[in-house]
């Protein structure tokens, strides 16, 4: 199924920023992980109650490339400045997906008074060595499915099948691109900061954690952590799913639905 997005384009501090949009409702800002790969169809399964944005940070996915940013400030602030050129009639939800996670926190805890309630899907920065993350470049490509979802016909449903070559070196083309952008974020701290917690005590309003109990990257006994520093935490483990459970298991998009539904 072709899932139909609108098209929006911005340009901010010299970046086209591109922001594909589904759904009506209550906005929900959707920011996506170190990579493009997995798309944005998931967002059909929230678009029956809200409209979700779901932007291509600078450096990634549809969007332009940005050489000067060199660290996750420099990502806060396009998306709050991002924030200011939407001008929505009232504060969106914030949704964050692995590396998203990571920016979500750091853009919340600085300005919570932007946002609604905040998901955090699997999400990266803590760095907790009692948790270490899997260290993506000791994986062979290959087996790289299998660390994406846990059942590994998902994940591969995201990679070229060898069919068709030209699609294979643009999806090769995509990840380097990407790969260089995430690289300049990481650069700093690596997939985190040191002091992220106290981002995360900053974020007062309803916040849910959401995480694969098979989860292979980012291992889900992090979220007891992450729930630990948030000030209004719930927790929502799903068994038997992978770091891409919003693929791998789409009926979660329903129980994050009823949490932004809830009222405060």
């Amino acid at each position: 199924m072709t899932v139909a997005f609108e098209t929006l384009r911005f340009e901010i501090d010299g970046v086209e920023t591109v922001v594909k949009a589904i759904g009506q409702g209550p906005t929900l800002l959707y920011l996506h992980g170190a990579a493009t790969l997995e798309g944005f169809d998931f967002a059909a399964g929230l678009a029956d109650r809200f409209r979700v944005l779901c932007p291509s940070h600078p450096g990634f996915g549809f969007s332009g490339d940005a050489p000067d940013v060199s660290g996750m400030t420099d990502m806060v602030l396009h998306y709050l400045n991002l924030l200011d050129r939407l001008a929505l009639p009232e504060p969106p939800h914030l949704m964050g997906f692995s590396m998203g996670g990571w920016m979500a926190s750091e853009l919340a805890g600085l300005a919570p008074e932007r946002f609604g309630k905040v998901v955090l899907v699997s999400p990266a920065g803590l760095n907790d060595p009692a948790y270490p993350a899997t260290d993506l470049a000791a994986v062979q490509p290959q087996a790289l499915p299998a660390y994406l979802s846990h059942d590994p016909s998902v994940a591969l449903g995201y990679f070229p099948d060898g069919s068709d070559e030209a699609a294979a070196q643009r999806f090769g083309a995509d990840r380097a691109r990407e790969g260089a952008a995430v690289g300049r974020l990481t650069a700093p701290f690596g997939m985190g900061h040191p002091n992220l917690a106290r981002f995360l005590r900053r974020i007062r309003q309803p916040a849910l954690v959401v995480w694969g109990t098979n989860d292979r990257l980012l291992p889900a006994g992090q979220a007891d952590l992450w729930a630990a520093a948030l000030p209004d935490a719930h927790v929502l483990l799903e068994e038997g799913a992978g770091h891409l459970i919003l693929q791998e298991r789409p009926d979660v998009l329903q129980r994050i639905g009823d949490f932004l539904d809830e009222a405060s």
